[in-house]
């Protein structure tokens, strides 16, 4: 068989398959004919065989990388021991990744678990609602957001989203949220009264293009939410965890949250949301007052404690810091090259790139039609997220292949 028939077969395989899935599963996201079977680190293997490089991971979930050996190991003790004897009792990695998260957040005083980022979304939302109305007024319900945002598909998350395009055919949605612009207190200001329990903001904006909020404004919200009694929720899904060159993007701007809600990669690989907050908040939530079958389980929480250990002892968050700094600025370079880059921007390893034309869906299926998988939050935008323990050869890689390939998007 010559090589072209070959490659047609394999192309055909992926193509079988994909079908199938079309076939069987609902169309909620718009998927790429290639099906994954193995993954390590930073690569993943389709079902031909065909080795690509991952600068996503995951959508952010995968910072240790692809079945990382430490994470597995844990894991698969933990699954042999005990998965989850229910909420009605602890668990030893429940336990133990409550303590770790208390201890490195600096204000932690208790957390609850959920299985992802919007659940923990809305375990924030009800508890922002119930201690406000609980401490001030039964009218203390409002919730300031801000547009671009991103904090999930249910429906107090996404009453928080202020995406229209995200939100108009499932109205009405939850009542009370308003939204206001990064970067500009003013905007804030106004949108606050007597009813807002709380501020609800992405340091980094991901799904929204990587748009990263200004020390001076964050600086000056925390102020405003201190000076107003309002609680100040960090949505620290996507930045957590070494992403931004930090444990937690917070770090960057040297304030406190009231609230943080955590997932993604904090379970390596595993459904795992978190959010933690201090003795007298939660003091609001009572048995009956929130909860989750699966939130928290020993499973997730066991590889919990793993993803935390290894970013700590390999220094992930240092690595994302000079990395990030090195794709940044490699990027910075092309942009002043290239007819088609409008702007770069990003914090650590969060990256976006964003377009002078509505091409990044084409440039998403054209690197991976050359084994590179990026991802696009818009026609206009490219990010990057890649896995923390990402080498600099692969940062190479994927720089020389988009020196060559964006000027046939130029046109």
């Amino acid at each position: 068989m010559n090589k072209k028939r070959l490659e047609k077969k394999k192309l055909d395989r992926n193509r079988e398959l994909y079908d199938s899935g079309e076939k069987f599963l609902m169309h909620t996201y718009s998927r790429l004919p290639v099906v994954f079977t193995r993954a390590k680190m930073q690569y993943l293997w389709d079902i031909n065989g065909s080795k690509y490089l991952d600068f996503i991971a995951g959508y952010g979930c995968l910072n240790v990388g692809h079945t990382n050996d430490y994470v597995t190991r844990i894991l698969k003790k933990q699954i042999e021991s005990i998965v989850q004897p229910s909420n009605v009792y602890y668990s030893l990695p429940q336990i133990e990744l409550a303590g770790k998260l208390c201890e490195l957040t600096g204000f932690g005083k208790k957390v609850f678990f959920a299985n992802s980022g919007t659940e923990a979304i809305e375990c924030a939302i009800k508890l922002a609602r119930k201690y406000s109305r609980e401490k001030f007024s039964q009218q203390r319900y409002k919730i300031v957001s801000f547009y671009k945002s991103f904090h999930g598909r249910t429906m107090g998350a996404l009453s928080a989203t202020a995406q229209e395009s995200k939100q108009k055919i499932f109205e009405p949605l939850l009542e009370g949220f308003n939204y206001a612009s990064i970067n500009d207190i003013g905007s804030v200001e106004e949108k606050i009264d007597n009813g807002t329990c709380a501020v609800l903001i992405e340091l980094v904006q991901g799904e929204g293009g990587i748009n990263i909020s200004e020390i001076e404004f964050i600086k000056q919200l925390r102020n405003l939410c201190s000076e107003k009694k309002i609680l100040l929720i960090l949505d620290e899904v996507q930045t957590g965890f070494g992403r931004t060159g930090r444990m937690f993007a917070f770090q960057h701007y040297l304030i406190l949250p009231d609230i943080l809600v955590l997932a993604k990669s904090l379970g390596g690989g595993m459904p795992l949301g978190a959010v933690v907050t201090d003795d007298e908040i939660s003091s609001a939530f009572e048995p009956g007052s929130h909860g989750s079958t699966f939130g928290g389980n020993a499973a997730s929480c066991a590889a919990g404690c793993a993803v935390i250990d290894y970013i700590l002892d390999k220094d992930l968050i240092g690595r994302a810091e000079a990395l990030g700094k090195y794709l940044l600025d490699l990027l910075k370079v092309l942009s002043e090259r290239s007819e088609l880059i409008k702007e770069v921007r990003g914090m650590g390893l969060m990256i976006g790139v964003e377009l002078k034309k509505p091409v990044a869906g084409d440039i998403v299926k054209a690197a991976l039609n050359d084994r590179l998988i990026i991802n696009k939050v818009s026609d206009y935008v490219l990010r990057f997220l890649p896995p923390l323990i990402i080498a600099k050869k692969d940062i190479d890689r994927l720089f020389s292949w988009l020196k060559k390939n964006l000027k046939k998007f130029e046109n």
